[in-house]
């Protein structure tokens, strides 16, 4: 582990400008470059602090406001501990920014980050790697399988939903995508079934992808999240573990 340098940033988009962070290590090398995407919740310090410890591994990480069409990070006022059992009127307010990022907006949005990323001194030449979290599963998906020439490595955790009966349904265009995939599912959670499992393992197999799905039984959707009820830290820890194999593989020349 390197030490690391964090600072908020600005990425120029076709509807704006994104607030975002950004962490690399302190050694004035260019390193491969990662996009997280959040989860529901939005940037804030807990989500930082994941940047900066897989920056830490040798990597420049890019973290954007996914919701900066209405505003800087924190769009919502959130708690310092996050218990939605508590606090359910959270969800009403993030459920129509999460359904206002349709494909089209994603691409667009994760077209700049992917620029930005380019042309940062900090990142070294090559495809990037992309990590997601609940909903930016979804979307690191669909990054990946709208720009298989430019990601190398996805990883979702308590990704959700990544089946769907809809058109735009992340399975549906798994045989796009040239990276390799990784997905750690967990064991409790309605965002996730056995059989949506399936379906999705089912998708990326005939799609002929390269491709480890698991299951971390006993964890609950969101178990990354320290900031949240749902964490578990020996999940959260596994997570980091195969999140840095995978990039390890893929992204180093």
């Amino acid at each position: 582990m390197t030490a690391t340098h964090g600072t908020p940033v600005e990425v120029q988009t076709p509807d704006g400008v994104a607030d975002a962070y950004v962490a690399y290590p302190d050694d004035g090398a260019a390193h491969p470059g990662v996009l997280v995407i959040q989860d529901g919740f939005g940037l804030r310090p807990s989500l930082r602090t994941l940047a900066d410890r897989i920056a830490a591994h040798g990597y420049t990480v890019l973290l954007p406001n996914a919701y900066y069409r209405h505003g800087r990070a924190p769009v919502i006022e959130l708690p310092d501990f996050i218990d939605p059992a508590e606090r359910p009127d959270i969800f009403q307010q993030v459920f129509p920014m999460i359904r206002e990022l349709t494909p089209e907006l994603l691409r667009s949005d994760a077209g700049a980050y992917l620029e930005w990323l380019a042309a940062s001194p900090h990142v070294s030449e090559g495809k990037v790697g992309v990590t997601g979290y609940c909903m930016g599963a979804r979307l690191a998906v669909l990054v990946a399988a709208m720009f298989p020439d430019r990601v190398a490595a996805v990883a979702g955790f308590h990704g959700g939903p990544l089946v769907t009966d809809t058109s735009d349904s992340p399975h549906l265009v798994v045989g796009n995508i040239t990276a390799e995939l990784y997905f750690a599912h967990a064991g409790e959670d309605d965002h996730m079934t056995p059989e949506h499992i399936g379906r999705f393992d089912k998708a990326l197999a005939a799609a002929g992808v390269r491709y480890r799905t698991e299951v971390y039984e006993g964890a609950q959707h969101g178990y990354t999240q320290a900031d949240t009820s749902a964490h578990d830290p020996e999940a959260a820890e596994r997570h980091y573990r195969e999140l840095l194999a995978l990039f390890d593989r893929n992204l180093r020349q």
